[in-house]
This record gives structure tokens, C-alpha cells and sequence, in this order.
């Protein structure tokens, strides 16, 4: 085997890191240009986020129930708006 060989696979090598760091680079930068063109939703978009198939808890009494039973077993309250502890002070 030669040197020139040698020193061609080293350029070809060479030239396919490069343009692999361009292709990265150009990757990154097309990355952050989409994340800062976010907009906020506008107000006429909002109503999709109200639906009931939107929420947490579409079932709001089943939801209650299950808090009740929760607060029940572990005998305190709280932590969902209202105030005080299990042991009845406020």
C-alpha cells in the first residue's frame, strides 16, 4: 500500500467528518429556530382545551369520590384548595 492511498482515505475520512458536522450543525440551528417561533394559543383556540375529554377528571363526581375515599383512608384533608388538616384545626 502507498502513502497517496493512505493520505486519500485520510482526506475522504476527513471530508465525510465535515460534512457530517455540517449536517449536525444545520440540524441544531433548524432545532432552535422552531422552538422560538412558538406562539401561545389564541383565544379562539382555547375552547378545544375546555372540552371535558381535555380534563384530568372528565368525571367530576367520580373524581370527588375517590378524594373522599382517599381523605377517609388517610385521615387528613387538604391539598386541593382547602385549608386545615385532618385533625379539624384551620
Amino acid at each position: 500500500m502507498s502513502s497517496s492511498a493512505s493520505a486519500q482515505r485520510w482526506a475522504c475520512a476527513n471530508l465525510k467528518m465535515k460534512a457530517l458536522r455540517i449536517v449536525v450543525a444545520g440540524l441544531v440551528i433548524a432545532a432552535l429556530g422552531g422552538c422560538a417561533s412558538y406562539a401561545p394559543p389564541q383565544a379562539w383556540e382555547k375552547q378545544y382545551l375546555a372540552l371535558p375529554a381535555m380534563q384530568f377528571d372528565a368525571d367530576k363526581l367520580d373524581a370527588k369520590n375517590i378524594q373522599h375515599v382517599y381523605f377517609s383512608k388517610e385521615g387528613s384533608a387538604g391539598g386541593y384548595g382547602v385549608g386545615g388538616g385532618g385533625c379539624g384545626c384551620n
